[in-house]
């Protein structure tokens, strides 16, 4: 089975929680839709558009904000020949501790961003 990149990399969690507490943490989503859901029917992207409107409330009980939201549409340095991923979603925490606290947030909607995902990046920037 091919892996998707679901779920969490204990490394990349190392490396956050070593950064400094006071500077603003951005994640950049890599995202690639399924094509339809085979659950819902619904597209990959309707369904990852639901998880939007069903995480703004968890985002707005902490400090983060989506800073960027767009289509990848060519690659200027890197190959031509691979194909470009459907979205590119920026969030910016004030902290790592805001991202923190969202993951601890027991209804967040994980498993429904999981499943409008065909596979997906999730990369902390600095």
């Amino acid at each position: 089975m091919q892996e998707n990149h679901q779920e969490l990399n204990k490394e990349g969690l190392v490396i956050l929680s070593t950064f400094d507490e006071n500077m603003p943490v951005f994640m950049m989503n890599y995202l690639s839709y399924k094509k339809r859901v085979s659950s819902t029917g619904k597209t990959g992207k309707e369904t990852y558009n639901e998880y939007l409107k069903a995480a703004f409330p968890f985002f707005q009980k902490i400090d983060a904000e989506i800073i960027f939201k767009g289509k990848p549409m060519a690659a200027i340095i890197g190959s031509s020949e691979e194909k470009l991923w459907d979205e590119v979603l920026i969030v910016k925490y004030a902290t790592k501790n805001e991202f923190f606290k969202l993951m601890e947030m027991k209804e967040y909607p994980a498993e429904l961003r999981a499943s409008g995902l065909s596979d997906s990046r999730l990369i902390f920037c600095k």
